[in-house]
């Protein structure tokens, strides 16, 4: 300071000057606290989150945060890129789709056949539910949902704070979450999709299958968000007209069932999806790993747990739904993670195959699950590659309660 005052005479003024030039440095510090406190609060105010982040936040699809992004219903996100940003001080909208898909009361029925599914056994697994469901038991989850008929006869009967369901067939996994947040969409493809089929004669139907199916492949390596509606339209029509309704890929992850013999075929339910989308409004939908649920599942949660079946011979492997099988070591950690889950306190129900149909002295699952209840019921097989494999066995029901 002495070099930039040397160069003013100030004489007896000097005092007063410096007084003021104090004060005047005092204000400048007051107005650039002022300043700095503003600028925090705006930085604060216009914070922004990710689409992935906001869906957390608020227990809902990141594709749903993007539908409502761009339909203008979030205030303040933008969109940049392919990706959006949202205020961290939005407010989700009020969802009304409820209000605009209930439809007339009729049971709910999965949307999809499935290889192993259980709507043939639903009455002994109701059987085994524990008690206190919607009531002491608040929370669901079903890490192997597949077709989903225990998922839906459970969300048509209780009332749970929080449902989780999960698989680690993305295609599967896009299908239930177009379910969710854009049926009347989903709807509108399925509708052209069996108009365009059913128009054909039957001796053409095929090449309109296989291009249907080229298309799905097609998705499934280069599609987008964009393209993730049309793929689960696709995963819909195909599950309707192939082969016995099963989902197999070849080991490249393409779908290569062959096309089914049905006459005419119900491609779109629509009243039945609309019921369906109801239902998952309050359901976290996950792609992956059953052990995803592990953060989820507490002491008020029951679990249904219906993993990929340990073959009863080659055969068997013929309805494998994914290009990853499900191993004895596999089947061996996914005990494990049934007895973490005791631990917990949870309520657990097991399904699987009974190795006893063919091998009496076949012990695998009796030692697996030696602290847990056993039980077997009797069940139809519905698909075999060979017809004269179909008909009553054994399957086990295995719990924990």
């Amino acid at each position: 300071m002495e070099l930039f005052w040397s160069k003013y005479d100030l004489g007896n003024n000097s005092t007063t000057i410096t007084n003021k030039f104090s004060h005047f440095g005092i204000a400048i510090i007051l107005i650039i606290e002022h300043n700095i406190y503003r600028l925090l609060e705006e930085v604060y105010i216009m914070e922004y989150m990710t689409a992935k982040e906001t869906a957390e936040k608020w227990n809902i699809s990141q594709r749903r945060v993007s539908i409502l992004c761009a339909e203008g219903r979030i205030e303040g996100a933008e969109h940049f890129g392919k990706m959006w940003k949202i205020p961290f001080t939005a407010i989700k909208p009020e969802d009304k789709r409820e209000v605009l898909h209930v439809v007339d009361d009729g049971n709910v029925k999965p949307f999809i056949k499935w290889a192993g599914g259980k709507n043939q056994i639903l009455d002994e697994i109701r059987k085994a539910y524990p008690t206190g469901l919607g009531k002491t038991i608040t929370k669901y989850a079903e890490p192997f949902v597949g077709g989903g008929a225990v998922l839906f006869d459970v969300l048509s009967t209780y009332r749970f704070k929080s449902v989780y369901i999960s698989d680690t067939n993305a295609e599967l996994i896009n299908t239930y979450i177009a379910v969710k947040d854009s049926v009347d969409k989903l709807i509108v493809k399925l509708q052209a999709l069996e108009t365009e089929y059913l128009s054909q004669e039957p001796k053409d139907r095929k090449a309109v299958y296989l291009e249907k199916r080229s298309r799905f492949n097609y998705l499934k390596r280069c599609g987008d968000f964009i393209t993730d509606l049309e793929k689960a339209a696709l995963f819909i029509f195909l599950n309707k007209t192939c082969f016995n309704g099963l989902y197999r890929v070849n080991k490249k992850g393409e779908f290569n069932v062959p096309m089914g013999a049905y006459k005419n075929p119900l491609i779109c339910d629509a009243k039945n999806l609309k019921r369906i989308s109801v239902l998952l409004q309050n359901v976290k939908i996950v792609c992956g790993d059953y052990r995803k649920a592990e953060k989820f599942i507490n002491n008020k949660t029951f679990v249904y747990i219906d993993p990929p079946y340990r073959p009863l011979n080659e055969t068997s492997l013929f309805t494998s739904y994914t290009n990853e099988g499900f191993s004895d070591r596999e089947q061996k950690e996914l005990a494990l993670f049934v007895d973490d889950m005791t631990v917990k306190g949870a309520k657990i129900i097991v399904s699987n195959s009974d190795p006893k149909n063919v091998n009496e002295n076949d012990n695998f699952f009796d030692d697996l699950y030696s602290k847990h209840h056993i039980n077997r019921i009797k069940a139809t097989r519905m698909i075999n590659s060979k017809a004269k494999g179909r008909g009553k066995i054994s399957e086990l029901l295995i719990e924990n309660f």
